[in-house]
């Protein structure tokens, strides 16, 4: 199946460090959280990736035309010049997509560039350690089922801050950072290209997710371990902390 994963937007929460570059190569550690994500989804088998492009796209071709340079030492005999190669087998399709655009704009513009029936959809600025083999199991078992297009991994965030819980005016406990009880999406979707019909040139989440959903057809894989997007500057902050420490997103 080919990834496709959204790549044009312009981050403008995480303007410390998007004035400068998209939000796809916004470092962790020393590679891209884009990088970061395609690891992610070639530990499962998938190296086919399409970006749709938009704010800044340009820095995210000259990142795939020059990463071998930037990855490792080398020696270059002048007459003979050989480039490194690639460490990763990846095909990456680079698409410019539109500077303004909708993610459900993008996605139309890349279509036609999508080979399989099914394929695997998401966001270039989040991570996690689900099980993108189980998600898969798990869509094709509901489109049997259910007859459902699409799926969504949907998970629970931790809030900022602790909580207290109470009684009668009088306070019983404390929790620290709770899980919330609404669920969200994050991304790692498996959608069939039957669910192109829904798709116009809108966002995604407004407007052909609740379609699909009108008609019974969209599917919900539950996912209770590690995810965390970048948003803001903190998030960045955040995740960098968690490679140097844990690492829990390193499935591969």
């Amino acid at each position: 199946m080919d990834v496709v994963i959204f790549c044009g937007g312009r981050g403008t929460r995480l303007a410390e460090k998007t004035d400068v570059i998209p939000k796809p190569l916004v470092p962790i550690g020393e590679k891209p959280i884009l990088w970061h994500i395609m690891k992610i989804y070639e530990k499962f088998g998938f190296k086919r990736f399409i970006l749709p492009l938009g704010y800044k796209g340009e820095l995210i071709k000259n990142f795939f035309l020059k990463y071998p340079l930037l990855d490792e030492s080398f020696e270059i005999n002048c007459s003979k010049p050989i480039a490194p190669k690639y460490v990763e087998d990846w095909g990456v399709v680079l698409k410019d997509t539109g500077l303004e655009s909708t993610t459900g704009k993008r996605l139309n513009m890349v279509k036609e560039d999508i080979k399989g029936e099914t394929f695997l959809l998401t966001y270039g600025d989040g991570v996690s350690d689900v099980d993108v083999s189980k998600v898969i199991e798990f869509h094709e078992k509901m489109k049997k089922e259910k007859g459902t297009i699409a799926t969504l991994t949907i998970s629970r965030r931790r809030l900022n801050y602790g909580a207290v819980k109470e009684k009668d005016g009088i306070a019983t406990g404390f929790v620290e950072k709770p899980l919330t009880d609404n669920w969200i999406n994050i991304g790692f979707m498996v959608l069939e290209k039957a669910a192109f019909d829904y798709v116009e040139d809108s966002e995604m989440d407004y407007e052909a997710f609740k379609k699909i959903t009108a008609e019974g057809k969209l599917a919900v894989f539950k996912h209770d371990g590690f995810f965390a997007s970048m948003d803001t500057y903190k998030d960045y902050v955040d995740l960098n902390e968690l490679w140097k420490t844990s690492k829990p997103w390193k499935v591969w």
